[in-house]
């Protein structure tokens, strides 16, 4: 009877141990595998740009700003990531909304929310959104400074999202850190419109291009109140 106990409890070690074993060696085959993981052009953007902090962001205030000759529009906004409530302020009106449950009401706020928050965190967006094609990196002649640069195009499908297929001719330099973009409204071949992006700034460890300027000076779309918690 010692014998059969013995041995039962001799059989019920090697049996943990030998799941113990299992679990450790899948668990080191999972992290061999996301070492050996190919890093894609868009997530090495993101990286570039604090995406590995995003993580941490709670709460993001910012006010989005366009002047264009002598006129100037601004809104502000705050939003929580984690909940995905955001919160419209303009010298009209305060709008708070769930994105979840966008109705009627909040529907025009939500479109001003996306165009902003897709200026503001671009390299974000190339890891966050779907229904997307990205090309290969190429060097290729930047259309505002002239500086040779690596581009790739990012393309929206034809379904889904406000402003569909649409695209976006995006330069960046080797340090993978975006420095202008052409958008073309509906993939059009005539570009829709050209900016820098400049002015970095870190904010809790994201890294903000604060303006975005045309070659003729009369236009600059830029960032102020930017508050990351």
């Amino acid at each position: 009877m010692i014998r059969q106990l013995n041995f039962l409890y001799i059989l019920t070690i090697a049996l943990v141990g030998c799941k113990t074993e299992t679990k450790q060696t899948t668990t080191e085959t999972q992290t061999v595998l996301e070492e050996n993981k190919e890093v894609t052009t868009a997530e090495r953007i993101a990286q570039a740009h604090g995406y590995d902090n995003w993580k941490y962001i709670d709460l993001i205030d910012f006010t989005f700003n366009v002047d264009r000759g002598d006129s100037h529009f601004e809104r502000s906004w705050s939003w929580s990531p984690k909940t995905n409530t955001v919160r419209l302020s303009t010298t009209e009106d305060t709008i708070k909304y769930n994105r979840a449950s966008v109705d009627s009401l909040s529907l025009n706020a939500d479109k001003g929310f996306i165009n902003d928050k897709y200026w503001l965190l671009v390299p974000f967006q190339l890891v966050w959104d779907e229904g997307t094609t990205i090309s290969n990196p190429i060097k290729k002649t930047a259309p505002i400074s002239n500086a040779e640069l690596n581009m790739i195009t990012l393309t929206y499908s034809d379904e889904g999202g406000y402003t569909p297929g649409d695209a976006y001719d995006i330069y960046f330099d080797d340090e993978y850190i975006i420095r202008e973009w052409v958008f073309r409204e509906g993939n059009s071949e005539k570009p829709s419109m050209t900016t820098t992006f400049e002015n970095y700034q870190d904010f809790g460890g994201i890294k903000i291009a604060k303006d975005h300027k045309m070659t003729d000076g009369n236009f600059n779309l830029y960032f102020t109140n930017i508050e990351v918690n």
